[in-house]
């Protein structure tokens, strides 16, 4: 009997399988298959992202619901792998063994160029990113600052104001403009629209860490070893070394309020909402003695949060 007599099970080319040629419905099937595969990694890596959110900070979980998809999921992602950075270098192992503290966080930003590069991670974390990276173009001109910063956690426990703009612009102002990649991508001019906000999403993220310093002067200061105020005696903060300082955020507060009016409307909300926190709690600062911000961590009432919040909502609305 001829190879092409026998009969063949439905579905299946007797010829083409026997001699090793694949079948247009097995070569679909297999696609659809492998696309099914890829679908599910993806989604278990943005949940693995948003778990790590939303249990190492509850407030910016909540606020990331002011965001519309899929720019939530992206700022998400983003977060994930700046906390498991963070987690790296200040999280309760860190101090064990600091040689492999420092081997960690060259092995994950090794890791994470790779998998922005290749698309894929066993690392969920950074697969979720790399994600966000490759559709929001995303790149080392970014990254590289990011782990630079960390990176300096390791080794620098006092600044001086160059090494300290250093360490704001890649711990803080490059996660706002990672923001803004994600913010903008897919919107009409968005090349244009990327280099006009740019300075305003630096500038807000400088602010949020420069509050955060003061905020966590002591904590900063007792329990990590570091200074991020650039005073000569931290544990003697004056009030007008305070209000200098506090200056400087409102000053990069005002440049990212001119730029949050002319975001998209799917994430103006959302960022209206943290700069007015931010403004917040930099006012709260300014009434607070500085004797006492060493001692007490300023915050913001639940019920000002949620003033706040239905402002932003109000105007971002437009």
């Amino acid at each position: 009997m001829r190879l092409d007599q026998h009969p063949a099970p439905t579905g299946t080319d007797p010829v083409g399988t026997r001699l090793g040629r694949a079948h247009p419905n097995g070569i679909a099937r297999a696609a659809d298959t492998a696309g099914r595969a890829r679908d599910l990694y993806d989604d278990v890596a943005t949940a693995s992202a948003a778990i790590v959110i939303r249990r190492y900070s509850t407030s910016f979980s909540l606020a990331c619901r002011l965001l519309d998809e899929p720019v939530r999921t992206r700022v998400r992602n983003i977060y994930a792998l700046v906390r498991l950075a963070d987690e790296i270098v200040d999280g309760p192992f860190s101090a064990v063994d600091p040689d492999r503290t420092a081997r960690l966080l060259d092995t994950l930003e090794l890791e994470t160029y790779d998998a922005v590069r290749a698309g894929h991670s066993t690392n969920l974390v950074v697969h979720a990113f790399a994600q966000t990276a490759r559709t929001c173009r995303i790149g080392p001109d970014l990254i590289g600052p990011f782990f630079a910063s960390m990176r300096a956690d390791l080794d620098i426990s006092s600044h001086d104001a160059t090494s300290l703009s250093a360490y704001v612009y890649g711990s803080a102002e490059v996660v706002g403009l990672m923001c803004l990649r994600a913010f903008l991508a897919g919107e009409p001019h968005e090349v244009g629209a990327y280099a006009l906000l740019a300075p305003g999403a630096r500038r807000l993220g400088a602010a949020f860490q420069k509050v955060n310093f003061l905020r966590d002067l002591a904590a900063d200061h007792d329990v990590l070893g570091r200074t991020y105020v650039a005073t000569a005696d931290v544990e003697h903060l004056t009030d007008a070394e305070r209000d200098v300082l506090l200056d400087d955020v409102d000053a990069d507060l005002a440049v990212a309020a001119r730029a949050i009016a002319h975001l998209p409307r799917s994430s103006r909300r959302a960022v209206g909402a943290a700069h007015g926190l931010f403004a917040e709690l930099s006012r709260r600062l300014r009434r607070t003695p500085a004797s006492q911000i060493m001692r007490d961590r300023v915050s913001v009432p639940t019920v000002v949060k949620a003033r706040i919040t239905l402002g932003a909502l109000v105007r971002g609305g437009a």
